[in-house]
């Protein structure tokens, strides 16, 4: 881990900043096996996205979707947060001001130790009523495979993420952005910065005087914008960072 070499004026500026901001993507989650939607052989690449994450294809065969969100919560559920995540939780007690907008759905940052998580596209884990919008947060439907069906109007249930075609929640994106703006620094990590409007969140920050740095192992379409670029996994890089910010701090 020590190997593993940190400029000393990126630790400087982390030291003596408040205002720090993360934004995650997929990327955090593959390290603990949760397979990302753009490998060959991750989540999409058996199905027709617009048949698993819409709301046109939840209408035409809910019971097909609700199956397969089930998958995805089994292997979530059985899933941990790994080091990238802890790195992550531990940045909110080193930044007096720090902020974590995520674009995954699996509350692995939560279950890190994460609070007041920004979800830009709702959660896996909540289900609402497509009709009433009665919302269900405990796990329902685990042990049965027919499509569960709301208390109060008898609706159909469905996950609380946002499918394609529907908009991000309008509090978490306006906080996303505000945040953003005035960020001291911005991580973007483990995203690659190809789904909007979430990938323009580390460009307004740097238009706003951000320092940015990219924690990705490969390239994304906002490389070359960055001001540090770290090409190796969340969970190699973000330990050593924390790690030498707490050494320069006296806390370990």
């Amino acid at each position: 881990m020590n190997k593993i070499q940190i400029p000393d004026d990126l630790i400087n500026l982390l030291i003596n900043s408040e205002r720090v901001v993360v934004l995650t993507g997929a990327g955090v989650s593959a390290e603990s096996g949760i397979k990302t939607f753009r490998d060959p052989d991750g989540l999409w690449a058996k199905f027709n996205p617009a048949e698993l994450a819409s709301m046109n294809g939840f209408m035409k065969n809910p019971e097909l979707v609700w199956d397969w969100y089930q998958h995805r919560r089994e292997i979530i559920n059985k899933s941990e947060p790994n080091p990238g995540h802890l790195a992550i939780a531990q940045m909110h007690q080193l930044f007096s001001k720090f902020a974590l907008i995520t674009q995954n759905v699996d509350r692995l940052h939560h279950r890190a130790g994460s609070d007041n998580v920004i979800e830009l596209h709702g959660n896996i884990i909540e289900n609402y009523c497509v009709d009433c919008h009665t919302y269900y947060d405990e796990q329902i439907g685990e042990n049965d495979l027919s499509l569960p069906k709301c208390k109060k109007c008898y609706g159909k249930i469905r996950p609380a993420v946002v499918w394609f075609g529907e908009m991000l929640p309008e509090a978490a994106l306006i906080k996303a952005d505000e945040l953003s703006r005035n960020s001291q620094v911005f991580f973007s990590v483990g995203t690659s910065s190809e789904v909007y409007p979430a990938a323009n969140l580390p460009l307004l920050a740097k238009e706003n005087g951000a320092v940015v740095i990219e924690v990705n192992p490969n390239e994304t379409a906002i490389s070359r914008y960055m001001d540090y670029r770290f090409r190796m996994p969340s969970g190699e890089i973000l330990p050593v960072i924390i790690e030498r910010i707490k050494e320069r701090k006296g806390l370990i």
